[in-house]
């Protein structure tokens, strides 16, 4: 008797939750609860990223909504294809149907009549007791499910007398979709060394490694790859292009230029992403760095300042500050004077969520996040003219245990330099008629 099976209705990676601005690791409900949780009850689980396939990824999901003995579908993020997809297979099947988010989540519209399992997600990772909870609770609820199935989708709730749609009908629409989304040229996914095809996941899996070895390139070349099989998540794209500009092939600037447009894709103009943002105030920042042409100042500018007062961070709010002061050394009068002020107002909101940090759950978090912790102060400090308390924070930086890699300590350091040098300038050039180009 073939294994049961379950599969799974989720956006994969980082997503921004645009109610709340909080960017949540979705990978990580997976691999924590969702996964083990359907494997634990006896079931063959997978995402869409898993599937072995060619051409678009729609067909075989599809497929799966249909098929599949249990879907649970996690639509934390009020992610807009969770969402459909739940959709279809509330259409496609009356009951196995277990849908999921984390607990801030602010819903779309009226979900009253779906029982919503809730969990607590931190961000980037789940606490460990919540995994352990969520993981039990999913489990019993598919366990029930699968003895005693009762309906679960508002379709056949409400159409009491409908049928579900006959399997032979729905296999000959899924065969004849195949041949047109093949047609449609999507980029095929790359052949393993056994010569099978290679999942989206492990294609991710690769390109995730390549970046930890600095071999951009070939990440670059693996994203491509699954950007081809899903061209519209921007997951994908915000990852091709960190990997792009980071490769600096043909040139730094060629490469800064190629995920600018990349980014370019996603409407950053208009976006409430701020992974986004975040990547298109540094292409930006990095391409001032190089060709010190104002606009790309001014588009850093609007990315940090847009992601700082979506996600209220440290990192957004530290280079947006810094930004602020090289702008004023690039301006005269009132103009400079202007960004001075709101350079120092925004290292006083900098410090204030730093210490919130600090007191608060990141005070027992990961060593280097202590220690951007404490850089990020130090040179909010040094911005404001303190220069004792910058050199504590400093000090403080530097001992967390482990020990900083040298590299990070190197950073900071040239960082305040640049700091100093700009506000420098800035206060020059706050007394002078002609802007003062500082690099």
């Amino acid at each position: 008797m073939p294994q049961k099976s379950c599969f799974v209705v989720m956006g994969f990676g980082k997503k921004t939750d645009y109610a709340t601005g909080r960017v949540l690791d979705l990978d990580k409900s997976y691999e924590y609860i969702i996964k083990p949780a359907a494997e634990e009850a006896g079931l063959v689980c997978k995402r869409a990223d898993e599937i072995v396939h060619s051409g678009t990824i729609d067909v075989p999901m599809y497929e799966q909504l249909l098929t599949a003995d249990v879907v649970i579908a996690d639509v934390s993020t009020s992610n807009p294809n969770a969402f459909y997809e739940l959709g279809v297979r509330h259409a496609l099947r009356p009951y196995t149907t277990i849908t999921m988010a984390e607990d801030k989540m602010v819903f779309p519209f009226d979900i009253s009549h779906i029982a919503i399992q809730k969990y607590h997600h931190l961000g980037e990772d789940i606490g460990y007791g919540e995994a352990v909870r969520m993981k039990g609770v999913l489990k019993s609820a598919i366990l029930t499910i699968l003895d005693n199935p009762k309906n679960d989708s508002p379709v056949y709730t409400f159409f009491t007398d409908l049928e579900p749609p006959m399997r032979k009908v729905i296999a000959q629409a899924v065969a004849r979709a195949a041949p047109s989304a093949a047609f449609a040229g999507p980029v095929a996914p790359a052949p393993a060394s056994d010569g099978s095809t290679q999942t989206v996941s492990e294609l991710l899996k690769q390109a995730d490694a390549a970046m930890g070895a600095s071999d951009f390139l070939t990440a670059k070349s693996l994203l491509k790859v699954v950007r081809g099989i899903a061209p519209k998540d921007p997951f994908i794209a915000q990852k091709l292009a960190l990997a792009t500009y980071k490769s600096g092939i043909p040139t730094p600037i060629a490469a800064l230029q190629e995920a600018a447009g990349i980014l370019s894709e996603l409407k950053p103009e208009t976006s409430t992403d701020t992974e986004t943002l975040g990547l298109w105030g540094a292409v930006h920042k990095r391409v001032w760095d190089l060709t010190g042409q104002r606009p790309n100042l001014d588009g850093a500018i609007f990315g940090y300042e847009k992601g700082f007062s979506l996600k209220n961070d440290y990192w957004n709010g530290i280079n947006l500050a810094f930004l602020y002061n090289v702008r004023a050394a690039n301006s005269t009068g009132r103009e400079a004077i202007a960004d001075q002020v709101l350079a120092e107002r925004t290292r006083r909101q900098v410090l204030t969520i730093c210490e919130a940090a600090l007191t608060g759950n990141a005070a027992g978090g990961a060593p280097h996040e202590r220690y951007w912790l404490f850089a990020t102060m130090a040179e909010a400090w040094l911005g404001l003219g303190d220069k004792q308390k910058s050199d504590a924070y400093l000090a403080q930086a530097a001992a967390v245990t482990p020990q900083p890699a040298a590299w990070m300590i190197d950073s900071t350091r040239e960082q305040l330099a640049r700091l100093s040098k700009a506000i420098g300038n800035a206060d020059q050039a706050s007394r002078q008629d002609q802007p003062n180009y500082v690099k």
